[in-house]
């Protein structure tokens, strides 16, 4: 079993294999577990720690782990030894698992996609660590996206512009998180749909895209575009690779979003 770098996260559709160094312990036994721990088992539908892996072997944290669906992936994704390199660029996941999702809604994926142009997006099977967001999280993004935020947060700095990362990678299993919360408080497909993309279809699933505010700033509020860090990215953003997604009176049918921004390198 080899050592991963601390610096990425490996993906498999159900679960994620986080470094250790990175997470927050939950109580007592998972801070002496995650203490000596390289990597920690970790799934994707509710963040729960799984199992954490030692250098005698790995030890479970959560009763039935061996049972947890799609365990099967991540131990084989482990027992490979997958070290990324800094420059590689990972394969995606299959998209099989959010279309049975999408059905589960009562989404019409054909038609959704139809209605806003917009595409399933698969997730990447690693991601790089970025640094942390505003809340102190670590922040995955794909690797060549990584790269570009720092470039993109260092050429603001040198003109007394501070980006915060207020959100980058999410999963499938996230994404459908906050549609069933959503749900759950009653509100309709409809009036989900209108502020969020169904899951799949976020931008975010690729981490390639990030939420950006600025210190003393709300996250994800139009009152950003009034901000000095705003009026730098219009100007400046695209020279680094990124572009605002949604616009106002966008084609997707999604809402103004000035704080969301993608990477996508030229050619």
């Amino acid at each position: 079993m080899h050592t991963p770098s601390p610096r990425f996260l490996l993906n498999t559709p159900e679960i994620e294999l986080w470094p250790a160094s990175v997470l927050r312990a939950r109580g007592n036994r998972d801070a002496r577990a995650l203490a000596r721990a390289t990597q920690v088992l970790r799934r994707k539908r509710d963040g729960a720690y799984l199992a954490a892996v030692l250098p005698e072997g790995v030890l479970g944290l959560l009763p039935g782990w061996q049972r947890v669906r799609g365990i099967d992936d991540a131990l084989d994704l482990l027992d490979a030894g997958v070290v990324p390199g800094r420059q590689d660029i990972a394969p995606t996941l299959s998209l099989s698992q959010v279309e049975t999702r999408l059905d589960a809604l009562g989404l019409d994926a054909d038609a959704y996609a139809a209605r806003t142009g917009l595409a399933l997006v698969a997730e990447p099977a690693w991601l790089s660590l970025a640094g942390e967001d505003r809340y102190r999280r670590p922040l995955w993004l794909e690797a060549a996206t990584a790269r570009a935020w720092h470039r993109l947060r260092a050429a603001a700095a040198r003109e007394g512009i501070v980006l915060e990362a207020v959100s980058g990678y999410r999963s499938h299993a996230y994404q459908l998180g906050i549609f069933e919360r959503k749900r759950a408080r009653g509100l309709s497909l409809d009036a989900i749909l209108a502020v969020n993309a169904a899951p799949g279809y976020s931008e975010h699933h690729a981490g390639s895209a990030l939420d950006i505010s600025t210190p003393g700033e709300p996250a994800a509020e139009d009152s950003f575009e009034r901000t000095p860090a705003f009026d730098w990215l219009t100007r400046h953003a695209c020279e680094h690779g990124f572009t605002m997604s949604y616009p106002r009176d966008n084609s997707h049918g999604i809402v103004y979003e000035p704080w969301h921004w993608r990477y996508q390198p030229a050619g």
